[in-house]
């Protein structure tokens, strides 16, 4: 019996505790649009090539506060009622690691104040655009000329600038078709770039479809000596080959070259072991500071 009252009190405490409880709010954010900038002079605006993105994370902030990071879409509970400053930021997969989801520094956050009430779902269709001061290094292979050359000293295999509607879907893209015969590419940025040191945020954009793996780099130039600085490797897609885009990280090889004057971006693919042939396809290649 003694057993059974202490059972009807903890149910009676539960069933008070719930009642007390206010219903959260549901945040439901579905996937970011990327909008162009009027206010950019430097990047084109009307090209969608240019536009194409993959935020696949958000981070949520009210009123200032981090609510925390979520894969999109999501939808997620929130114990806040009234007038909120809602603030979503666009996140990526910093060097396509899916651990590491990092605000990406150069595109706006999207914000909005609302009166949230108890149980209702709110829907977000989130917009950004780069920042109007972003500076960009741009090769989408729709200009007259190339902007990523081959070194002609070391690779057998050649760029082939192409535009089929059956693989890139933005017009002209870069080809890179690899044989036992023509097994190595490596291109560099046409021209020295100087980027921002001291910690300041730098990154490499590449849309990418490959068979074949390919390492991204960066050479540093200084007092006439140049440095090979290997960065990440984009691997091999086996099945469901697709268009994918991955942000690199530069920050830490730029801040860590204090001497250097410039750097060129380079991409390298030789045949993987066990292959008789690959591609490598890549487009919409930028290189983004402040």
């Amino acid at each position: 019996m003694k057993y059974l009252y202490i059972f009807v009190l903890l149910s009676f405490g539960l069933s008070s505790c719930v009642k007390n409880n206010p219903l959260p709010v549901y945040l439901e954010i579905n996937n970011w649009t990327l909008n162009s900038n009027p206010n950019s002079g430097v990047l084109p605006n009307t090209d969608p090539k240019i536009l194409t993105q993959n935020f696949s994370d958000v981070w949520v902030y009210i009123d200032g506060k981090i609510i925390g990071v979520f894969e999109l879409p999501c939808k997620i509970p929130v114990l806040v009622s009234g007038s909120c400053k809602v603030t979503l930021y666009p996140a990526i997969k910093n060097n396509g690691i899916s651990a590491t989801k990092k605000i990406y520094p150069f595109v706006e956050p999207f914000e909005t104040t609302l009166e949230l009430t108890s149980g209702e779902t709110y829907t977000f269709n989130p917009i950004t655009r780069y920042y109007s001061n972003a500076q960009f290094w741009i090769e989408d292979f729709d200009e007259s000329s190339v902007k990523i050359e081959t070194d002609v000293s070391v690779s057998n295999a050649t760029l082939a600038v192409e535009s089929n509607s059956s693989i890139g879907p933005w017009d002209n893209y870069g080809h890179i078709a690899l044989t036992s015969s023509d097994s190595l590419w490596v291109g560099l940025t046409n021209t020295a770039l100087v980027l921002p040191k001291s910690g300041a945020e730098v990154y490499m954009e590449v849309n990418y479809r490959n068979t074949n793996s390919v390492l991204t780099g960066l050479i540093s130039y200084a007092s006439g000596l140049s440095t090979d600085h290997p960065n990440v490797s984009m691997n091999a897609q086996t099945s469901d080959v697709k268009w994918k885009k991955i942000y690199i990280d530069l920050k830490d090889i730029v801040s860590n070259t204090a001497s250097a004057n410039n750097y060129k971006a380079y991409l390298r693919t030789l045949l993987d072991s066990g292959l008789s042939s690959g591609d490598v396809y890549i487009d919409n290649i930028k290189i983004v500071h402040f």
